[in-house]
This record gives C-alpha cells, structure tokens and sequence, in this order.
C-alpha cells in the first residue's frame, strides 16, 4: 500500500493478521478514526480513538509525560511517540498511530505550518516516530495530508508483518 492507503485494506490486512488498531490525534482531531470507522464491518479491528487536543489531554488520556511535553513541545517526535505508546497501553490493540502537528495557520520559525510528527507503536516492536514538513497546505490540506500519512504508517508495518 502507498501513500494513498486505503482504509479498508489496512482493515482487512490487520483483520488477517487478528490484530486490533487504536488512534491518538491531535491536529487531525479523529481524521484517522473516521477514515477508518467509515468503512462497514471496521468494529471487529479498530478499537479506539483517542482525540487529545490539548496537553492536558494528552497527559490524561495518554500518559504522555510532563516533562516530555515541556522539554519537546507537543509538536515533537517524542510526544508523538509517547501518545502512540499510550495509545497502544489504554486500548485493547497491538498497532496504534499517532498524528501531532501544526495545521495552521501560523506557526513559527522552528514549528513552521504543516509540520507533522507521527508515532507507531506495535506490541513487540520498538516504537517509532518521525516528522514530516507539508507545507502551508491551508488548515484542510495538512490535516489531510497528515490523515493520508498516517494511513500509509499503518499499512506498512501491516505489510511488514507478513
């Protein structure tokens, strides 16, 4: 699967390999959820998703540490790991995907508009995290952009699980 990941084959590639899948999103506000909830029949493999918009929310819902947000601001790898690992500690699921980023519009000259860190987190694997700079898209085009994105982290660790 690329970029363009379609949700109902993530579905169906996590369904094969009995795996459940969780969300934890910040800028995308639950994109990834729907994206994936809108397919028919996605209750059996998507769990849960975890909106944490503000820090506290991420802090509460995700373990995601104080110190961590302050030292790295939420727009960060790490924070983007952390919500992934937590995403994947608070559900019943072995992969889970996170998304924390900078829609827009503003920014900043270290945080620029369209910049997005994700998280992937499996059980048995070492988390993973990394950033990517869209552009200023428009608030809807990262948020999408960002959705697409993490998608596509999905369907390759699904792949790579073969």
């Amino acid at each position: 699967m690329s970029a363009a990941a379609v949700p109902a084959e993530i579905l169906a590639a996590a369904r094969a390999r009995g795996l459940r899948i969780a969300t934890a999103e910040s800028c995308t506000g639950g994109m990834v959820a729907v994206a994936l909830t809108d397919v028919p029949g996605s209750s059996d493999v998507f769990d849960r998703g975890f909106v944490t918009y503000s820090n506290a929310a991420k802090t509460a819902m995700l373990g995601v540490r104080p110190a961590t947000l302050a030292a790295h601001g939420a727009v960060s790898e790490a924070v983007a790991r952390e919500m992934a690992e937590g995403a994947l500690r608070h559900a019943d699921a072995a992969l889970a995907v996170s998304v924390t980023g900078i829609a827009g519009p503003g920014g900043s000259e270290f945080k620029p508009e369209g910049r997005v860190c994700f998280g992937l987190a499996q059980t048995g694997h070492a988390p993973i995290a990394q950033t990517c700079d869209f552009g200023a898209l428009g608030r809807a085009g990262v948020r999408q952009a960002a959705r697409d994105h993490a998608l596509a982290l999905m369907a390759e660790a699904l792949a790579r699980l073969l």
